[in-house]
């Protein structure tokens, strides 16, 4: 089966292959054309006058509002004060009179 296919498909080449076939030639003949126009300048014309001025153009469109700004750092704390002067000296107390008094100290507790 697979010979008989290749050997088909190799017929069929040789056989479309070996047709000979005359080419068409077909020959148009030229379209005939007019001769060249040739076209001769005359003499310069005058100057034309000169043209008026333009019109004004119209203003832009005005432009949108800027951002608002960030906020601003913090203002500098000013320097520390200098240490005030000592106060003066009290004067001395009055001397007491002949009692002592004496503080016993708390009982230790019993666990």
């Amino acid at each position: 089966m697979k010979y008989s296919l290749l050997a088909t498909a190799l017929v069929a080449a040789f056989a479309l292959s070996a047709c000979e076939k005359q080419p068409v030639v077909v020959n148009t003949p030229p379209a005939e054309t007019p001769g060249p126009t040739v076209v001769v300048p005359g003499p310069a014309g005058p100057q034309g006058a000169t043209g008026g001025t333009g019109a004004t153009g119209d203003s832009g469109a005005t432009g949108d509002s800027g951002a608002t700004g960030s906020q601003g750092a913090p203002g500098y704390d000013g320097a520390k004060g200098s240490t005030g002067a000592t106060g003066a000296t009290g004067d001395t107390g009055a001397t007491g009179g002949g009692t002592t008094v004496i503080v016993p100290p708390p009982a230790p507790a019993n666990n």
